[in-house]
């Protein structure tokens, strides 16, 4: 069940070209599975902006953003100390059970990046090797990847110009990898592509939502058992079940 509640920002800081990192306190305990998110309410904008959860403990969240259109232009000039109003308990997220005894890649694209670091926070937790894939445009745009080095995940970068690690897509990497399950966030195009390689796995859509908890259809997707909301009945859906043909 979704709630409302009221988050003290703690930090909202710039961690690659036009991606802030927001830390804020409040309750982080509604967490259930890594890859849930938020709704957060602007003054003066009608609808909420949905932010995936990169981190949580039981007294704050840390969530990672870019800078798109007016509303996370908005956010990008808060300051710590200021209040936010979110909806919380939203989505379904991944299931890190599905990892056991397999080998597992975490496949990321752009800020499909932050919710597979609390995944990858979990899954280390529970002594699992962890390799992740992560891509971006360029240099400029990488982020995480320090970080999901210091869980202990072997990480690989690939950019589109070359500029930092493979030249290319999260494909090309995947495709040099041995592995028999995925976890993967992105662009459609991404997680198409990652989709068609033929493995099992999890995707985490990142479709564009009106209410975010089911009320607009607005964020509907065809499956192959019938139309899906991603904001509730996702955003997180199994390989076998996604289809991208239309």
């Amino acid at each position: 069940m979704e709630e409302r509640s009221l988050y003290t920002i703690r930090e909202n800081a710039l961690i690659a070209q036009d991606v802030y990192r927001l830390r804020l306190e409040g309750k982080g305990g509604w967490v259930r599975r890594p890859g849930q998110f938020v709704n957060i309410a602007l003054d003066g904008l009608y609808l909420r902006r949905p932010i995936s959860v990169c981190d949580w403990d039981e007294g704050s969240l840390t969530l990672i953003y870019k800078v798109v259109g007016r509303g996370t232009a908005r956010m990008s000039r808060m300051t710590p100390g200021q209040t936010l109003d979110l909806l919380t308990g939203l989505g379904n997220g991944f299931d890190p059970d599905a990892a056991q005894g397999r080998s597992v890649v975490l496949v990321g694209g752009g800020v499909g990046v932050p919710p597979l670091y609390g995944l990858a926070r979990v899954l280390r937790g529970r002594g699992q090797r962890v390799r992740c894939v992560l891509g971006f445009r360029s240099a400029c745009d990488v982020f995480y990847e320090d970080e999901l080095r210091a869980l202990g995940c072997e990480t690989f970068v690939a950019t589109n110009d070359g500029t930092r690690g493979e030249r290319g897509f999260v494909t090309d990497v995947l495709r040099q990898l041995d592995y028999d399950y995925y976890y993967a966030c992105g662009p459609q195009a991404m997680l198409s592509a990652v989709h068609a390689l033929g493995k099992q796995g999890q995707l985490s859509f990142e479709e564009r939502m009106g209410c975010g908890f089911g009320a607009c259809m607005g964020c509907s997707c065809q499956t192959l058992t019938g139309s899906k909301r991603i904001c509730v009945d996702g955003p997180v859906l199994l390989s076998e079940e996604v289809r991208f043909d239309g």
